[in-house]
């Protein structure tokens, strides 16, 4: 949903369309790739050395421009170090990049006394996204002729923070604006509200036609709707994006994937390796928007979401509501508090397939405890952007002999099948589905 030639141009990081090396008319294959480590390993080794001898062979097309070791070439191989290789090519280097992560997931698995792991890794599945055009870089201007300086480190002071745009497949963006309010009085924000907004609405940043502009005042470096309001200074308070048939409801503070036809294929995959009918209860955790849920309402008995952020449970609610689905409840509220509970109300008669998509920290131990010590959950998919992080701590836990000093006394599950879904081209990163069962 987001793209990120949108946002650094925003930032005022691509002063010109058409300046970085993706923007060419046709993908060069020279030079070195730069990747950096991930998983204790280096992800050049897995790239193909055909590739990497026709990457040393080849000259720099003449079409691309002044690449010459220049800015813009450093920050795409950082920001989307993968630009250099074809499509194929970058799914090869993130497919042999997660067997890596699953082996190592293995190892520890097979190490654990009485856990039998059977791993089946199918082949990559992958969708190229629909990136949207660079748009100049109109906030970069509004910076510079504000009198507030902008705010890099806390420490330094400084006001204007973060920009953070959003866009939909109908082309409408929403911009959010973190500003530090340091020791200004409430007229003297108000007076910066107002040249921000004036500066989208009718002055030079007006061609950037947002469909929506928000402020948040904040000290810290993540702040939420309930720690700070988003303030709507102008336009539409939600966007709304079109997937697998249904109209979702996003607001500011809620997640949403940024690659909504990749999200659809992750989705499916789901879908797929959940084994959901009529006879079972779907337990969405971290359910953001309930996106997962409602791709499974149609085929599952009741569904259960669970979501710490309530700008998104109103969103779920919302979507639910609009698009006529009956059989979603969701829940407002940290998942190790409310789970518990829940699973108590439905563990006698029931079969429970729950669905795990938490942010890169992982799931809280609790969660993993409520999860392992259900025996109506015979079936678990987690999702995972970051598969080699606290995920392998919570994979386990969840597979690991019964530890009563752990409060893990439930039949661990077994680690049956991986599927990595490419909702990030030109990049590193993967999502990787996994699927236990016991």
């Amino acid at each position: 949903m987001h793209s990120p030639r949108c946002f650094l141009s925003r930032v005022g990081l691509l002063p010109k369309p058409g300046s970085l090396p993706w923007c060419a008319t046709k993908r060069p294959g020279w030079s070195q790739l730069f990747l950096g480590s991930a998983c204790e390993g280096n992800f050049t080794d897995v790239i193909p050395k055909k590739c990497q001898r026709r990457q040393k062979s080849q000259k720099k097309p003449s079409h691309v421009g002044p690449l010459d070791g220049s800015w813009q070439e450093r920050l795409a191989d950082v920001v989307t170090p993968l630009w250099r290789l074809s499509y194929e090519e970058q799914l090869k280097v993130k497919f042999e990049a997660q067997k890596r992560i699953l082996r190592r997931l293995e190892s520890y698995l097979q190490k654990l006394n009485g856990v039998n792991v059977t791993t089946s890794a199918p082949r990559a599945e992958g969708l190229s996204c629909l990136l949207h055009p660079i748009i100049p870089s109109y906030y970069e201007v509004f910076l510079r002729q504000s009198p507030m300086e902008p705010c890099l480190l806390f420490h330094e002071g400084g006001y204007w923070r973060e920009l953070i745009v959003r866009t939909n497949s109908q082309g409408h963006t929403m911009a959010i604006i973190t500003f530090h309010p340091q020791d200004l009085r409430q007229e003297e924000l108000n007076v910066q509200k107002e040249a921000v907004k004036k500066f989208f609405t009718t002055g030079p940043g007006a061609v950037c036609d947002l469909t929506s502009l928000y402020f948040q005042e904040s000290t810290m470096t993540r702040c939420s709707h309930q720690q700070s309001p988003y303030q709507l200074l102008f336009g539409e308070p939600h966007l709304f994006e079109d997937l697998l048939g249904l109209k979702i409801r996003i607001s500011p503070d809620a997640f949403f994937q940024i690659n909504t036809a990749g999200a659809e294929v992750l989705y499916r995959t789901v879908r797929e390796l959940s084994g959901v009918n009529s006879n079972t209860i779907l337990l969405d955790i971290c359910c953001g928007t309930g996106v997962i849920g409602f791709s499974l309402a149609q085929y599952a008995s009741q569904v259960l979401g669970i979501e710490l952020v309530e700008q998104a449970v109103e969103d779920a609610r919302w979507t639910a509501a609009f698009n006529g689905i009956t059989n979603c409840e969701f829940h407002a509220g940290r998942a190790e508090k409310i789970l518990p509970q829940l699973l108590k109300s439905k563990e006698d008669g029931h079969f429970i397939v729950a669905v795990v998509n938490p942010a890169r920290a992982g799931l809280h131990y609790q969660v993993v405890q409520a999860i392992r010590n259900c025996r109506a959950i015979r079936t678990l998919i987690f999702v995972s952007c970051k598969p080699h992080g606290e995920t392998t701590r919570n994979i386990i836990e969840l597979c690991c002999p019964p530890d009563s000093a752990k409060k893990l006394v439930g039949e661990p599950f077994v680690l049956r099948k991986a599927v990595p879904v490419d909702l990030f081209p030109h990049t590193l990163h993967c999502e990787l589905v996994l699927l236990f069962a016991r």
